[in-house]
């Protein structure tokens, strides 16, 4: 199995928040503050959840289209 990076995180203290960046080829670049870093990766984490739901789900629809398309030949 191919080994693939999805996300690259970084996670940085301000004085007045903590600031945490996703990058990914698919969204590209995505920063988020929160004072609480409990927080801030919670808000990372649903966002990266989001993001990986939704391309699964245009995975299966794609994978629907290819079949009905090789049906139809």
């Amino acid at each position: 199995m191919e080994e693939e990076t999805l996300y690259d995180i970084e996670i940085h203290r301000r004085e007045d928040a903590y600031v945490g960046k996703i990058f990914s080829d698919a969204d590209g670049v995505k920063e988020f503050r929160n004072e609480h870093l409990d927080q801030l990766l919670r808000d990372i984490t649903i966002d990266m959840q989001l993001a990986l739901e939704e391309f699964g789900s245009r995975q299966g629809d794609l994978a629907e289209v290819l079949q009905e398309q090789q049906q139809s030949w």
